[in-house]
């Protein structure tokens, strides 16, 4: 079993700035093995893959509609996926979760953790 763990998030006014955490824990669990990825969901929408990286933290993946705005990263010393969000908007409030895999690959996510843009 894995667990994801969520933090950050919050309410940010246009232009605003805002950072998710996500820690990941598990039996015999090796987070440097693995892709990891963020997704959102804004009401009454599908899940969207936001963004994702390699397990080296190579090759990240941003969705048109957060590429040169948001950045991923992580710190696999201590088994955290990060996203910085900058520029933000009032279209990219939703509720946020990490998940352990490439994108539609995941097998674990996180509880979510909500973001609001709004003036």
């Amino acid at each position: 079993q894995v667990q994801l763990v969520q933090s950050g998030g919050g309410m940010a006014q246009p232009g605003g700035s805002l950072r998710l955490s996500c820690v990941v824990s598990g039996y015999r669990f090796t987070f440097s093995n693995y892709a990891m990825s963020w997704a959102r969901q804004a009401p009454g929408k599908g899940l969207e893959w936001v963004s994702a990286i390699y397990a080296d933290g190579s090759h990240p993946y941003y969705a048109d509609s957060v590429k040169g705005r948001f950045t991923i990263s992580r710190d696999n010393a201590k088994n955290t996926l990060y996203l910085q969000m900058d520029s933000l908007k009032p279209e990219d409030t939703a509720l946020y979760y990490c998940a352990k895999g490439w994108r539609d690959e995941y097998d674990y996510r996180g509880q979510g953790t909500q973001v609001t843009v709004s003036s």
